[in-house]
């Protein structure tokens, strides 16, 4: 059984930063794996953990420097990697959801996995589309914000439990191939050990280009465009009162009065 994960490096950015174009100063980012398909990878590994002949590859799309975020998902229990990124890429102005959906439809077809486990959004554009659309792209069967996740590899199918608005929660059975999009708190990921960070220098991490999976330039073309990146404005309606508590606490309870929060 394969299991392919599919992960993202996102941008954390600091509390004070400047723009730069269309984008926050690069001067103002720290990189990072993304949360949610932290737990995917945790769901991956536990699978593989509980069964026998089970693979687990991650898959991203991003340049030599998110490479050290794919190689803290094999110091976790992943057994190999692969990046996608070119020049191509590189010159790309946006990527968005139905472009990425169709790069990793062309790894799907590649790796031909079992089940594809992505994490819900991510932390940086949090459009929490790309795992169903993907679904869509390669015929699977899926299953959206999935919380709970019991995988019978024989029978070929996922009993999920999986979150919807409301509050209301859903039981259901997806048949493999799957895809499922995967909700932080489903497990708890791991921390990867000293001895894990060194075997993952030795996994195979491989690098292919948009035409090593069969696509070209035009696979990128997208009708949405980025024009322009601007911190928005915060307004403040804040009252401060100075003093003691004795002698704040009239004015705090005429002012509660005055907003109806407390009677008179």
């Amino acid at each position: 059984m394969k299991i392919l994960v599919t992960v993202k490096e996102v941008a954390e950015v600091e509390d004070e930063f400047d723009i730069d174009g269309l984008d926050i100063d690069s001067r103002y980012l720290d990189y990072d794996l993304n949360e949610w398909d932290d737990y995917a990878i945790e769901a991956a590994v536990q699978i593989s953990e509980s069964a026998d002949d089970v693979e687990v590859v991650t898959a991203t799309i991003g340049p030599e420097r998110s490479e050290e975020t794919i190689r803290m998902a094999l110091a976790k229990g992943a057994d190999r990697a692969l990046r996608v990124w070119d020049d191509d890429l590189e010159a790309a102005e946006y990527l968005d959801v139905n472009t990425k959906a169709d790069l990793l439809a062309a790894v799907v077809e590649e790796e031909d996995p079992d089940l594809v486990l992505t994490g819900v959004q991510s932390a940086d554009d949090s459009y929490g589309g790309t795992g169903v659309a993907l679904a869509e792209r390669i015929g699977f069967e899926w299953a959206a914000v999935v919380n709970n996740l019991d995988l019978d590899a024989d029978a070929g199918v996922a009993s999920v439990r999986r979150e919807l608005e409301g509050g209301v929660e859903e039981l259901t059975d997806v048949e493999l191939p799957a895809v499922l999009t995967i909700q932080t708190g489903i497990n708890e990921p791991r921390y990867a050990s000293l001895r894990g960070i060194r075997q993952a220098q030795r996994k195979p991490l491989d690098v292919q280009s948009l035409g090593d999976l069969g696509l070209d330039a035009s696979a990128l073309e997208t009708p949405i465009e980025r024009t322009s990146m601007y911190e928005p404005e915060s307004e403040s309606d804040a009252t401060i009162w100075e003093g003691s508590a004795e002698d704040t606490a009239g004015e705090l309870a005429a002012f509660l009065r005055e907003k109806g929060v407390v009677e008179g």
